[in-house]
């Protein structure tokens, strides 16, 4: 995984690997996420990062931290994006990009997605649609707490949110194939909320939408 606070923010990677190794029993599972919290303009100059992509195979590589501006008045080059996924697949992985969920009370989730569209049109990758399943999650449970204080960042049922669409992204399953995993910042009856949305948002818009040619490697 590479990113920025948004990646490393309330465990993220960890949740996506206890939900992988949750439901693909005997198999060996790693999630790992790129030391330096970047945007992927930085990843793409990073040592560490490009040493640790390079260093060994990896089956697929999630991408978050596209620039993009909060007032929708500018643009920012996404040809860094468009070289990291490129150089994903040149070293036998499959891309996925990460487009963050809105901030709170912001209606941005239909300007971020088709921003990573973009990315994905010139060089395809499976794209999670992260903000939309918040926003389902947020229309059924007006209570969940999604957010970090900061309105921006996510909460730890966020980011178990955000972990179970990038399960379905690369595992090619459904959400609600993931058990309750032992997180106990998480509750049972939130966990179920949160698969529930997931799979709507899945079903209302395939993450395999811009890879439609890649199999899972799972």
């Amino acid at each position: 995984m590479m990113g920025n606070s948004h990646t490393h923010f309330s465990s993220l990677p960890a949740r996506l690997e206890a939900m992988l190794r949750a439901s693909h029993p005997g198999k060996t599972v790693a999630v790992v996420a790129a030391p330096a919290s970047l945007f992927l303009d930085g990843h793409l100059k990073d040592a560490q990062t490009l040493a640790l992509l390079k260093g060994q195979s990896w089956h697929y590589v999630i991408l978050q931290a596209q620039k993009y501006s909060s007032s929708g008045a500018f643009s920012y080059s996404i040809a860094e994006a468009v070289n990291l996924v490129r150089m994903a697949r040149q070293a036998g992985a499959l891309p996925v990009l990460f487009p963050e969920w809105p901030r709170r009370d912001i209606d941005e989730t239909g300007r971020i997605f088709t921003l990573h569209v973009s990315i994905a049109q010139q060089a395809p990758a499976c794209i999670a649609p992260i903000g939309q399943a918040w926003e389902i999650a947020l229309q059924r449970h007006p209570g969940l707490a999604l957010y970090a204080a900061d309105g921006n960042h996510s909460a730890a049922a966020g980011a178990q949110l955000a972990a179970l669409m990038l399960y379905a992204t690369v595992s090619g399953k459904s959400p609600s194939a993931v058990p309750d995993i032992a997180f106990a910042d998480v509750s049972p009856e939130v966990q179920l909320q949160l698969r529930l949305a997931a799979d709507d948002a899945v079903k209302a818009l395939s993450p395999r939408k811009y890879c439609p040619q890649d199999a899972s490697m799972l």
